[in-house]
């Protein structure tokens, strides 16, 4: 299951954005850059043959197995993000999106709408930022990132607090409205108000978009009160 290789030129109409299609997903230039084009069901399939591989050379090895790879919830993909700093809107801390300096902490469409002024006029290098304090780079701009739950204005009023997950397993015949996942994290094509830890909207199951990648996680096996994340 490959990448949407179009999808640079599909998301934009009336763009210059060949070059990114001809290169972005085989070029050795591109390696340390975010994954894109790859829809929310393409990315759950490749978080269970990465967890197969491991698990097989694992047992072929005479070694325990793990918990599976997977897309993170929601609830996840935000604790990740604050990196313990639980009251700062971004990553980095806050309350701005650039450092004292002048210089912006993100990838992101800044000022008036401008793509280039944060040095970066699509995706960029994936370390060209700090990381937050869990060592994680880029969790907010430069690509937005899919998470494992569905999609609904209301979730936080109805999910469980104790590990808040909303899933709906949408079919193909069910109505759009029903294939909404959320993605969290902005992108090099979004505002700031996105790139902020608690903003979230979605995207549709089966589309690829060139501004949505992701990450997979997986769950601590012996977890206990000393445990860091």
């Amino acid at each position: 299951m490959y990448p949407d290789t179009l999808a640079w030129v599909h998301d934009y109409t009336y763009s210059f954005n060949e070059p990114m299609t001809n290169m972005y997903f085989w070029h050795p230039a591109y390696d340390q850059y975010p994954v894109v084009g790859v829809t929310w069901k393409q990315a759950r399939a490749f978080s269970i043959w990465r967890s197969l591989l491991l698990n097989n050379y694992l047992m072929g090895t005479g070694q325990t197995i793990v918990n599976d790879f997977r897309l993170p919830t929601e609830s996840e993909w935000e604790r990740a993000a604050r990196g313990d700093l639980d009251l700062s809107p971004y990553p980095w801390g806050g309350p701005y999106i650039r450092n004292a300096r002048g210089c912006f902490l993100g990838n992101y469409k800044p000022m008036r709408g401008s793509y280039i002024d944060d040095g970066g006029f699509h995706s960029v290098y994936i370390y060209s930022y700090n990381p937050n304090d869990f060592g994680l780079y880029c969790m907010a701009g430069n690509v937005s990132e899919w998470t494992s739950n569905a999609f609904d204005e209301s979730a936080y009023d109805f999910e469980h607090d104790l590990n808040p997950d909303y899933v709906y397993e949408a079919q193909d015949k069910d109505a759009n409205v029903l294939k909404r996942k959320v993605i969290r994290g902005g992108s090099w094509k979004d505002i700031g108000y996105y790139l902020q830890n608690s903003s979230r909207t979605y995207e549709y199951q089966d589309t690829a978009k060139c501004y949505v990648g992701f990450r997979n996680v997986m769950t601590y096996l012996g977890r206990s009160k000393g445990d860091d994340i």
